[in-house]
């Protein structure tokens, strides 16, 4: 049970942060400005690279020999156990960042409570993530503030990104019993602590946005559980193409 549990811990992280990096791949080459093209790609090679450290390590502690890539490439969707918010398509330039702010302030606080883990092998992932995610989120919270206090257009686009990904923001602080054996364990945080922090965060950013806080009410659909929407399909499409069509093909 102890491995079953981290096993599914490392897939749940390690397949967020491999669905938003595909996720915000796609604005390459399709940025508004040079910069920002610039900025997103980067932010998506780090996601990547942190995938495949977490991704890595769970093939490891299941101990069936899967790599990182047969995790992310061989699955189908039914298996993945990444939250929804990081399904959510691009949209505009404003949704992009306001998704990536929402799950940035979520993943510092928990990749700081993840680097005094009680397993070695976690807290050395985590501080080598934190100080990458540190830096996004430093990123995606200011572009919120400046766009959201920014041109009425700007603005209408903020508010109305928040509105939209808000609901699926509740599903990040959830737990269950495998969540419960890690934190036992001293292996994990427990997601419920990590609200509090990000409220914070959130609030002090909307407010320097002047963008309002959506009413309390999250939605849950239990993504990370294996009931995903479409999207996920699509994006899989995309990303497992090459390794369904060319089993096993090295270069």
């Amino acid at each position: 049970m102890a491995n079953a549990a981290l096993f599914e811990f490392l897939a749940r992280i390690g397949d967020n942060t491999l669905i938003l990096g595909h996720r915000v791949s796609e604005w390459c080459g399709h940025s508004p400005a040079l910069e920002e093209d610039i900025a997103l790609s980067n932010t998506a090679l780090d996601l990547i690279g942190q995938t495949q450290l977490w991704l890595g390590l769970a093939g490891e502690v299941e101990g069936k020999g899967r790599s990182a890539d047969d995790l992310a490439y061989l699955r189908d969707g039914y298996d993945f156990r990444n939250i929804l918010l990081v399904e959510r398509p691009n949209g505009d330039f404003g949704k992009t960042l306001m998704r990536q702010f929402l799950f940035d302030a979520w993943h510092y606080l928990l990749l700081r409570a993840l680097k005094g883990s009680s397993d070695q092998r976690i807290a050395e992932i985590a501080e080598k993530a934190f100080k990458e995610v540190s830096y996004h989120l430093d990123r995606s919270r200011d572009l919120v503030i400046r766009l959201g206090d920014g041109t009425a257009e700007s603005h209408r686009r903020m508010q109305a990104a928040l509105d939209d990904l808000w609901p699926f923001t509740g599903e990040m602080f959830m737990s269950d019993g495998l969540d419960t054996e890690l934190v036992e364990e001293g292996i994990i945080p427990a997601p419920e602590s990590l609200k509090a922090g990000w409220d914070e965060i959130v609030a002090e950013t909307l407010a320097e946005g002047t963008l309002k806080k959506p009413a309390d009410g999250y939605m849950h659909k239990g993504g990370r559980r294996g009931v995903h929407t479409e999207h996920l399909g699509f994006i899989l499409t995309e990303m497992q193409f090459l390794q369904r069509a060319y089993p096993g093909a090295t270069w």
